[in-house]
């Protein structure tokens, strides 16, 4: 949470104070549900909390952040898949940059599937790593979207395998969705979310949610100013993809948002920032400083937009604000950027 002022919350039963600069992750059940006019509703993000509560952890506030993919995976795997093992498909297959893949891994193997992730060979090594460590078998393709699917049409065909799309598929936006839900149980007095958007299933989820529960909370996007998809496609009124392979350290969200998840981005997300290289940059060292917690640059990029000048002419009444983090893969030794991260002209200071 990044926040102006001080202010008290309850936390089961225990009343905790905090001010400055602080994160937080967090769970409730709601009971309204959005109309049908998504591929989702409010409905589905709460038999996605039913689905995945007993495998997943209520994130202490300031202490830590999840990859929170996993809730989409994991809903993914319990929706998509019957209960008898004699019904199970032969695999499950998708592609994805890193964090999907892994939380897709990490479902599979809790049910004895097979898992095959399409990732490409430019993606970090800690998340290839981790994708082989969960169990699944990695199957390279080139940075492109049409590479990725090529690829991944192949691999289902081969394998015989389902496809779980890393962020058009409903119930990973479902899953996803239930982030909101523990946010808005643990901190009230929340007025906003800043969310990174790539495909946009995280923060589709997140607005179906939000806007079910609380309508005036606010839901931002925020993607680097490389790979500004979602921006163009909100100031134009329509679905507009990145022409090219956008080129940014923020790998996480490098793809562009999808038919699925463009109608609830258009209709809840109340607005876009994007933020510069250098801007990621050091609101990624910042976090890992000044917070001790070690995120990836695609967490980052909520950051960089909360710090941003332009998050500057968001309303002052909206003053508590929660960046969620999506992910803490890093490669250590593959960080030659690091001690080039100086702070950007035009970013504020800030307390911690």
């Amino acid at each position: 949470i990044f926040e102006s002022s001080s202010f008290k919350l309850h936390n089961n039963d225990e009343k905790v104070e905090t001010s400055g600069f602080a994160l937080t992750h967090f769970l409730f059940l709601g009971f309204r549900t959005m109309c049908a006019q998504y591929c989702i509703s409010f409905a589905d993000v709460e038999k996605a909390h039913i689905n995945i509560r007993d495998f997943i952890h209520l994130t202490p506030m300031l202490t830590s952040s999840i990859l929170n993919q996993i809730r989409g995976a994991l809903n993914a795997i319990k929706s998509l898949i019957p209960a008898t093992s004699e019904e199970k498909p032969k695999a499950v297959v998708t592609h994805s940059s890193g964090n999907h893949g892994q939380a897709l891994a990490y479902a599979a193997k809790l049910e004895g599937i097979p898992a095959y992730i399409v990732v490409p060979q430019t993606a970090p090594n800690c998340k290839k790593l981790a994708i082989q460590a969960y169990g699944a078998s990695i199957v390279y393709s080139e940075q492109s979207d049409e590479s990725r699917q090529n690829v991944t049409k192949r691999i289902m065909e081969e394998t015989e395998g389902i496809m779980v799309h890393p962020n058009q598929e409903p119930a990973v936006i479902a899953g996803q969705g239930t982030i909101a839900i523990e946010v808005l149980n643990q901190v009230p007095l929340v007025d906003a979310l800043v969310v990174p958007v790539g495909g946009g299933g995280m923060v589709a989820g997140i607005a179906i949610t939000v806007k079910a529960l609380r309508p005036s909370v606010k839901v931002y996007a925020a993607e680097p100013l490389n790979a500004d998809d979602c921006y163009q496609s909100k100031l134009k009124g329509e679905l507009t993809p990145n022409p090219y392979p956008p080129e940014t350290i923020a790998d996480g969200v490098k793809t562009s948002i999808g038919l699925n998840t463009w109608p609830i981005i258009r209709d809840l997300v109340d607005d876009v920032f994007t933020v510069t290289e250098d801007e990621i940059k050091y609101a990624t060292q910042l976090v890992w400083e000044r917070m001790k917690l070690l995120i990836e640059p695609t967490a980052g990029v909520g950051v960089a937009a909360v710090l941003s000048q332009h998050f500057q002419t968001v309303s002052p009444e909206v003053k508590n604000i929660c960046i969620v983090l999506s992910g803490g893969n890093v490669d250590i030794t593959s960080l030659t950027w690091v001690k080039q991260a100086a702070r950007p002209a035009p970013y504020q200071s800030v307390s911690v």
